[in-house]
C-alpha cells in the first residue's frame, strides 16, 4: 500500500510517501524566513505560500520515490488542529486528487501525526507507553494504551512550552523561531538563576509556564546588566526541568517503563540530554529525529498508513478543524 500525505497546518509546505509503511519520499518547503520579520506567522500569508508550493512540491516527492501519481492507493492530509486557511490548501488538493483517481482519502489529526512521527525511526514501538507532546501549541501527557486510545493525564494550563520559548525569545530580542535561538545562546551561558517551576505539588502532572514567562519579564528588567546567555539557560533548564520531572512522576504512577517524546520542544537538546540521564536503567525513551520533530509530512503520512490498513477511511466530505484536540 503506497500512501501519499500532505501536512500544511501552519508555516510548513510537506509533501510524503511511503510504501507498505516504509518512508520513500519526504520533502519540505519552509517558510521561517518569509515570518520571521513579523516575529511569527502570519496566516494569509502562510495560505498564500501553501497554494504556490504544493504542486511543485508534489512532482518533486514523486520524482524522489519514482513512482508515478497512478500508482498511490490512498491520498491523505493533515485536517487540524492548526491555520485553518493553511489546512483547507493541504486538505482540498488531496481530496481532489483523491476524488480524481478514484482512491480513497484519509484525514489525519496533526497532533496524532506526531505520536507516529516515531515510528519512522522505531517500527517497532508499540503501546503501552507515555507520552510527552510539547509544542508552541501543545504541552500534554498522554497515557497511550493502544495506537488509536489515549488517556490524557496533564496539560497546560496556560502557555505551551514551545510558546513560553517564543516569549522569552522577544523578551531576550531573539528572532523567531524562538526555541532554536534560545537553545543556541543557552549553550553559550550557565544556569545561574533560579526561576519557578509551577505546580509541583505530588500527584499533579499538569503544566503551567505562564508565571515562568513574568518572572523572567521582572527578572530582565530588574537585572539589566545580566548576560543573555545565562538568562536563556536558566529559563531553558527550568521549563525542561517542570516537562521532565512531571513526565517520569507520571511513568512511575502508571508503571510505564517506555516514554516517549514528540513534537518540536522534544528537538532540543539539552531535554534530550537530561531525559537520557533521568531514565538510565529505568526507562526506556523515545525522540523522532529532529526533522520529524517539527511539523512534516511523514509523520503524516505513516499515521494515514496505518489508519488505513484499520480500514479507517475518511469522507470527502471532510472538512478543516483549526481547533481539533487530540
Amino acid at each position: 500500500m503506497k500512501v501519499l500525505a500532505i501536512e500544511s497546518s501552519c508555516d510548513e509546505t510537506a509533501i510524503a510517501i511511503v510504501d507498505e509503511g516504509k518512508l520513500i519520499s519526504n520533502v519540505l518547503a519552509s517558510q521561517i524566513k518569509i515570518h520571521q520579520k513579523f516575529g511569527g506567522v502570519v496566516p494569509e500569508l502562510a495560505a498564500r505560500h501553501h497554494l504556490s508550493n504544493i504542486v511543485p512540491l508534489v512532482d518533486e516527492a514523486f520524482e524522489r520515490a519514482g513512482i508515478s501519481i497512478e500508482e498511490i492507493d490512498v491520498f491523505a492530509a493533515t485536517y487540524g488542529p492548526g491555520l485553518v486557511g493553511s489546512l483547507l490548501v493541504g486538505l482540498s488538493f488531496a481530496k481532489g486528487l483523491a476524488l480524481a483517481l478514484n482512491k480513497p482519502f484519509v484525514a489525519v489529526n496533526h497532533l496524532h501525526g506526531h505520536l507516529y512521527a516515531n515510528m519512522i525511526t522505531f517500527p517497532k514501538l508499540s503501546p503501552p507507553f507515555l507520552m510527552l507532546l510539547v509544542s508552541g501549541g501543545h504541552t500534554e501527557l498522554f497515557n497511550v494504551n493502544s495506537w488509536d486510545s489515549f488517556e490524557r493525564v496533564g496539560k497546560t494550563r496556560d502557555d505551551a512550552a514551545g510558546e513560553a520559548f517564543d516569549k522569552v525569545a522577544r523578551l531576550l530580542g531573539l528572532s523567531y523561531p524562538g526555541g532554536p535561538e534560545i537553545e543556541k545562546l543557552a549553550k553559550k551561558g550557565e544556569v545561574k538563576y533560579s526561576f519557578p517551576r509551577s505546580l509541583r505539588e505530588k500527584g499533579n502532572y499538569d503544566f503551567s509556564f505562564s508565571g515562568l514567562k513574568t518572572s523572567v519579564l521582572y527578572f530582565i528588567k530588574k537585572n539589566p546588566g545580566a548576560k543573555k546567555e545565562d538568562i536563556a539557560a536558566s529559563f531553558q533548564a527550568a521549563v525542561v526541568d517542570s516537562l521532565l520531572s512531571k513526565t517520569f512522576a507520571a511513568a512511575e504512577k502508571y508503571r510505564l517503563k517506555d516514554i516517549v517524546f514528540a513534537g518540536g520542544v522534544a528537538a532540543n537538546s539539552y531535554l534530550r540530554e537530561k531525559a537520557g540521564r533521568l531514565s538510565e536503567g529505568k526507562y526506556s525513551i523515545y525522540f523522532p529525529p529532529i526533522e520529524f520533530c517539527t511539523d512534516n509530512a511523514a509523520m503524516i503520512a505513516m499515521a494515514a498508513y496505518h489508519k488505513a490498513k484499520r480500514g479507517e477511511f475518511s469522507p470527502l466530505g471532510t472538512n478543516a478543524i483549526p481547533y481539533l484536540k487530540f
